[in-house]
């Protein structure tokens, strides 16, 4: 469940072992600012990778999360994302 992963840190994140739904949690916890200082730019990477890595729950979160951001936030997140992507 998503929110058994919510207090997961960035720094003991592993993308090697890390699932879908680690990294919907991880943008929860940035959209919500559980922990963290809310960051929707943050929020939409996290849960755009958990989107690309399967996860249905995290489409509809990003699809809700982008309504409220300008295109240039959105265009950033992605940038985020992909960048995070090719490296790991």
């Amino acid at each position: 469940m998503i929110w058994d992963n919510i207090n997961q840190d960035l720094d003991t994140l592993s993308p090697v072992t890390a699932t879908a739904e680690d990294y919907l949690a991880m943008g929860m916890k940035y959209c919500l600012g559980h922990g963290v200082p809310a960051d929707n730019v943050t929020a939409h990477k996290w849960l755009n990778i958990a989107a690309i890595k399967g996860c249905e729950k995290a489409k509809t979160y990003r699809l809700e999360l982008a309504r409220e951001m300008t295109a240039g936030e959105v265009a950033e997140a992605q940038r985020q994302a992909r960048s995070f992507l090719t490296i790991h």
